[in-house]
């Protein structure tokens, strides 16, 4: 059976795939092709190189921000403690994640439509990436929470419990539970067939490939929606263990001391945290309303840079450890400048 394949643009730019068998086309469906189309952010004149540098600097400081971090931690011996080194790994996940993600959105910016392009065994490790960044996000912050517990809980103990073979374990667990969750949410996915080639996303995920496919999604959209509900209902049931348990420490104890380390060390976890839950929550919501589509996709952008841009300015901010160090190195720069 002779097959050729070739396509039309629309008024916006989008191609029309055609299949053509045995002289025959069948216009707007090309099965299993491997070349897929993205959408891109609405914008065009001057507003496209605003976009593009405003996306440019914030991949930039999320890279030199969160590497800086990092290397921080592994040179500074005080740093060496079970939070920076859990902090370490929410720190490699945004830098892995947006180095995924935004150089991609960067390049579409720039594209007309009709070149946004990409292949298909590329969009699924896209979407493999992204999703094990969300959810490694949410299972270093449960980890994170464990550590913050036991510090306030068993401040005696704490040495004793966040041994390095804990933090070692904690870290495993943590990514190791989110390679699982999204090994089968994307393997339920690439076993489908594809009749589409357009999907309307500025990166590649989970449901906009398997909304590529003719067959029936029903296992996919099931285990998505329970993939979602058990993560959130986990990491927000931790949180609230967590603290409450931490609150009940607080009000019970009369130290001064362990009440003002409980509220900086918890506060700056739970803002981190929070910042990731309401980024993902809005996305959430848009995507019921489809009139949103261009909130949606701005959303989506936002996911990635905001916690990623945040995360390591509250750290850097809130530790008394890393304050410490600048000032010495402020000092030692400061004598050797001197006449």
């Amino acid at each position: 059976m002779m097959e050729t394949f070739s396509f039309d643009t629309d008024t916006h730019g989008h191609k029309d795939w055609r299949i053509i068998v045995n002289n025959k086309s069948e216009q707007g469906y090309v099965y299993n092709s491997f070349t897929l189309q993205l959408e891109s952010l609405n914008v065009s004149g001057g507003s496209r190189y605003v976009a593009f540098v405003s996306i440019l600097l914030s991949y930039v400081f999320i890279i030199v921000a969160n590497v800086g971090v990092a290397v921080l931690v592994c040179v500074d011996r005080s740093l060496h403690q079970p939070m920076y080194l859990l902090f370490c790994s929410l720190t490699a996940n945004d830098v892995f994640g947006n180095s995924v993600v935004l150089p991609r959105v960067l390049l579409d910016v720039m594209r007309p439509p009709a070149d946004r392009l990409i292949g298909y065994y590329e969009c699924v490790l896209q979407a493999f990436i992204s999703h094990m960044f969300s959810t490694t996000c949410h299972t270093v912050l449960m980890a994170m929470a464990f550590d913050r517990y036991v510090a306030i809980g068993n401040p005696l103990r704490y040495s004793a419990i966040m041994t390095n073979r804990m933090v070692t374990q904690l870290t495993a667990a943590s990514w190791g539970a989110a390679l699982v969750l999204v090994g089968i949410l994307l393997g339920l996915t690439v076993r489908l067939s594809r009749c589409r080639t357009f999907m309307r996303s500025l990166y590649c995920n989970n449901a906009s490939l398997f909304l590529l496919s003719c067959e029936d999604v029903f296992i996919n959209n099931m285990y998505g929606l329970t993939f979602t509900g058990v993560l959130f209902t986990a990491s927000i049931g931790s949180m609230v263990v967590t603290y409450t348990k931490i609150t009940v420490v607080c009000l019970t104890s009369k130290s001064a001391t362990l009440n003002r380390k409980a509220l900086k060390t918890c506060a700056t976890h739970l803002l981190v945290y929070l910042i990731l839950a309401v980024s993902g929550i809005i996305i959430i919501i848009l995507q019921r309303f489809p009139d949103y589509a261009e909130e949606k996709k701005i959303a989506a952008v936002l996911f990635h840079i905001v916690p990623g841009a945040l995360n390591p300015v509250i750290y850097g901010m809130q530790s008394k450890e890393i304050k410490k160090y600048f000032s010495r190195m402020f000092h030692t720069n400061k004598v050797l400048m001197s006449p």
